[in-house]
């Protein structure tokens, strides 16, 4: 396997489209819109150029790594000649469902289809191609070029030769592959989600301030980044919608988004995409972690 397609330039694209091409694979990033891929490209360069100010790369190693990727803003042209396409588009089932249909349309019946989602079901997203012995899950984490774990996902459908080429593949990025089943969340979000919602519910209930509630978990549970300060990293739309996937998949109270979650959400409060969340990350306040809610 040479030829890897990427779809979506987004934080998580980028860093799955770095991951391939540093490893020295011919990456196609694919984006709907020029300003995505050119943004996701000079995220691109400016974590290379962390990892020479770091030492862990040369800048032979960058120049090779960007020399990579093609950049493409027609997925039709985009997976020509790919062994494995990766989706990684926003968290939306309908939106995901859309791509592999087309995927199905414009890839030969032996391209490995796989799916960077972190909650939706891949025998769902299998559903609709023709042959869904290929699409598998590669739930990549943030950020990818850093993080060790890729949580292999098996869809009802997909076959022990693709889930073992996956997994191999995993080891050649320099990644430690876990394959686990198809159930909502599968295995890592299905044990962080409800941690993040409960610490969430805290904070609601006014045990306790933000700042306080990472804290006791970072110092107290070793945790390298506390609860909030994570939701705020993935972004707390994401986890309304895995928390949403999960609610709907097992019908179970436990999974249900706390209220305060869905309201920073409606009022546009993300996390650090979109400078405020549990914590204030406008440019005034870069220098200073400063609560927002009390």
């Amino acid at each position: 396997m040479k030829i890897i397609a990427v779809i979506g330039a987004g934080t998580m694209g980028n860093g799955i489209a770095h991951t391939f091409a540093q490893s020295g694979f011919t990456v196609k990033l694919i984006d709907v819109s020029e300003k995505s891929i050119e943004k996701g490209m000079a995220t691109i360069v400016a974590n290379l150029d962390r990892m020479i100010a770091r030492g862990t790369i040369s800048e032979d190693d960058k120049i090779k790594t960007i020399s990579n990727i093609i950049t493409y803003t027609d997925v039709k042209d985009g997976v020509v000649g790919a062994e494995l396409v990766v989706e990684a588009a926003t968290e939306n089932v309908d939106l995901k469902l859309t791509i592999f249909k087309q995927l199905n349309d414009v890839c030969s019946h032996d391209t490995i289809l796989a799916t960077n989602t972190s909650s939706i079901s891949i025998t769902q997203i299998g559903s609709v191609v023709s042959h869904p012995e290929r699409v598998i899950g590669m739930h990549f984490m943030n950020p990818v070029p850093i993080m060790k774990l890729v949580e292999i996902i098996r869809g009802y459908n997909t076959s022990n030769e693709v889930t073992k080429t996956i997994m191999d593949l995993s080891v050649k990025l320099g990644k430690t592959p876990v394959e686990v089943n198809d159930y909502p969340g599968f295995v890592a979000n299905r044990i962080l989600m409800p941690m993040i919602n409960e610490a969430i519910e805290t904070l609601y209930n006014k045990v306790a301030g933000v700042y306080e509630i990472d804290t006791v978990m970072k110092l107290g549970m070793g945790q390298p980044m506390g609860p909030l300060q994570l939701a705020d990293f993935i972004g707390l739309d994401v986890c309304l919608a895995i928390l949403n996937v999960m609610y709907d998949g097992f019908k179970n109270p436990k999974y249900a988004p706390c209220p305060l979650l869905v309201n920073m959400v409606r009022a546009g409060k993300l996390g650090i995409k979109s400078g405020q969340g549990f914590y204030d990350y406008s440019e005034s306040k870069k220098a200073e972690k400063v609560a927002v809610f009390i």
